[in-house]
């Protein structure tokens, strides 16, 4: 009897710390690999489905209901690449990266210009393609540092790799912003020319692509005269680039 009250009260001993930690290992181990996996599914997934908004839009809404705006709304209104005048496609090709059609998603000669002329103080665009911009566009953030640019290059490569070249740029006349919280060229035309996208002319065309760097601070319906020297060049490459014969190329 007393052998069992002394067994009895022996104190048993704390469960040991390390198979938390193990398990909080794991975990810090295996999101990473979540994530990765998670940016696969979902550039595939919209290989084949419209995206019905981007983060883009998602923050800009956020951000007027933040200022006390719940009135404003996002205009945007997807439209196939056959549904919209083949001189958008080809005018924003013209002014944002011309070497579309070749390059893998990011045109390495472009980055060193930027990356030079920046060194010199000169205020000049970056070397961003159209497949980083809309990788940037449909699942990132706004704003600049290097996480986010890491980012962007990885749903770079995964877009490249996954997207044939129309439905790059299909996606991208899609989310691209041409005005404050209008999205994408039906959108687009509506606002400022009253008509559908399919029937936008190359100056209408050229005159939306010249906003695209700032499309907040330029205005289509008010362009003044950067913005119209600009759409008069962006009609020039177009012509440059072959025309609406260069769209063959993406297919």
């Amino acid at each position: 009897m007393q052998e069992l009250n002394a067994a009895a009260s022996t104190p048993v001993p704390a469960p040991t710390q390390a198979p938390r930690r193990r398990r909080w290992l794991r975990w810090i181990i295996a999101l990473p690999f979540a994530a990765l996996l998670l940016s696969v599914v979902q550039v595939a997934t919209l290989r084949f489905v419209d995206p019905p908004f981007s983060a883009f839009m998602f923050s800009r809404q956020l951000e007027a209901w933040g200022d006390g705006d719940f009135s404003f709304r996002i205009a945007h209104d997807w439209r196939d690449l056959d549904e919209i005048s083949p001189y958008v496609p080809l005018a924003v090709i013209a002014s944002e990266d011309q070497t579309f059609a070749e390059h893998y998603g990011f045109d390495l000669k472009a980055i060193e210009r930027a990356r030079k002329n920046n060194e010199r103080g000169r205020k000049v665009r970056g070397g961003s393609t159209i497949s980083q911009q809309t990788a940037k566009n449909l699942f990132l953030w706004s704003g600049r540092s290097w996480v986010r640019k890491g980012i962007e290059a990885w749903y770079t490569v995964l877009i490249e790799a996954m997207w044939p070249k129309h439905r790059i740029v299909e996606v991208y006349v899609n989310v691209a912003e041409f005005g404050d919280g209008v999205y994408g060229a039906q959108a687009a035309a509506r606002t400022y020319f009253d008509k559908d996208a399919a029937r936008l002319s190359p100056a209408e065309a050229a005159r939306m692509a010249a906003v695209l760097p700032s499309p907040r601070r330029y205005s289509i319906a008010r362009p003044g005269p950067y913005v119209q020297r600009r759409a008069q060049a962006i009609q020039r490459q177009m012509r440059y680039i072959g025309g609406k014969d260069y769209l063959q190329r993406l297919e």
